[in-house]
């Protein structure tokens, strides 16, 4: 296929750090929350291995806060998803999918408790604001909903505690999982979250001063130079191996939590004022479809990235890659129930794959 090329405009928003990402020599971008995204650099392999050995600084800008502050704002927080946030503290972050009146997830965010009446919905990629801003004034609730001045950048690696530390402090080490703190870099406190979208470890700093994007990159990458600190992103391989889902790719609005396998972050039970909840105890456990993974012991083509089995369609592959580190292809997979109720492997094309539940367990399958 011939090269493609990335059109920049106004609606193709750059970020504060975009000169120092183009001079660490990006290689693409994605649009993501109508905002670049550096996807790789090297390459993606040599990333996946710089990721998981070292340290990487990652620009996600395009991590949008949605703000959602005044008397009202934990209700209409509440409204939104089915996980009950009653018993959030300020400087707690909760992976929560948010849910319309049908039980669809419309977003999978991390939801940031900053202050009493001040959340952020730290965003995947979908339009939240306007639908929060329709259940306000739906509801009459006194809010305020605005995008924040924010912009996220993401240090990840089994080194990342270290490289943060040296730039931040000793109070680093006492940062929680989904936990935050407010440290100061040149005199301006800005809030340090122990998470980000990878399982190597690593903070993410919530830059509230566009001025300082320059200088906290620098010295970053000049005290983490004997770490061997590179610039990367989100990397595809390393993301799969961990079974970390990406809205629009693995699930959309027409998947319910039950079939993403989010069970985990709602609470059926809860005596909370949810929109979805009705829906979502309405259709648990008859929902017709499942996201699971598919190992193949070599890569493998899909014809549509639809999956069929006796001239029916069985399943959609949403995210695929070669793993490196344990030389399997990995898929995941929309598969139909009733499919899986019957079967524990596919025929694809004369290559046999293992269907496997998510996260993937390397321990069994190799």
């Amino acid at each position: 296929m011939a090269d493609k090329f990335l059109s920049i405009s106004r609606r193709t928003r750059q970020t504060p750090f975009t000169p120092r990402v183009e001079s660490a020599g990006v290689q693409g971008y994605t649009v993501y929350n109508h905002m670049l995204l550096p996807t790789f650099f090297e390459s993606s392999e040599a990333d996946y291995w710089s990721l998981c050995e070292d340290v990487q600084v990652w620009d996600v800008s395009c991590e949008r806060q949605i703000e959602v502050s005044g008397p009202d704002s934990e209700r209409l927080i509440q409204l939104m998803t089915p996980r009950d946030i009653s018993k959030a503290v300020v400087g707690q972050g909760l992976y929560a999918p948010l849910c319309d009146e049908n039980g669809n997830v419309v977003n999978d965010p991390v939801l940031i408790k900053f202050a009493p009446d001040n959340w952020w919905i730290s965003i995947a990629d979908s339009d939240v604001r306007l639908w929060a801003r329709g259940l306000a004034f739906g509801f009459g609730l006194d809010v305020e909903i605005r995008e924040a001045a924010v912009w996220p950048l993401a240090v990840q690696g089994p080194k990342a505690q270290e490289l943060v530390t040296r730039v931040f402090g000793d109070e680093v080490s006492g940062i929680e999982f989904f936990r935050s703190k407010m440290l100061e870099f040149h005199g301006k406190p800005m809030m340090v979250m122990r998470s980000g979208y990878s399982k190597q470890g690593g903070f993410e700093i919530y830059l509230n001063d566009p001025e300082l994007a320059l200088p906290l990159w620098d010295d970053l990458f000049a005290k983490g130079a004997d770490l061997r600190v590179r610039a990367g992103g989100p990397n595809l391989i390393e993301r799969i191996e961990s079974g970390l889902l990406s809205y629009g790719n693995d699930m959309n609005f027409t998947h319910n939590p039950f079939e993403c396998g989010l069970d985990a972050f709602i609470d059926l039970d809860a005596d909370i004022e949810s929109m979805s909840l009705p829906a979502l105890r309405t259709i648990k456990g008859k929902h017709l479809h499942q996201l699971v993974g598919i190992v193949f012991d070599e890569a493998v083509e899909f014809d549509d990235f639809k999956i069929e089995v006796n001239g029916k369609v069985v399943g959609d592959v949403r995210s695929q890659v070669w793993s490196p580190r344990y030389r399997r292809f990995l898929t995941m997979v929309m598969m139909k129930r009733e499919f899986l109720s019957a079967n524990t492997n596919v025929n694809i094309n004369g290559k046999l794959g293992k269907i496997v539940d998510l996260p993937f367990d390397f321990d069994a399958i190799v």
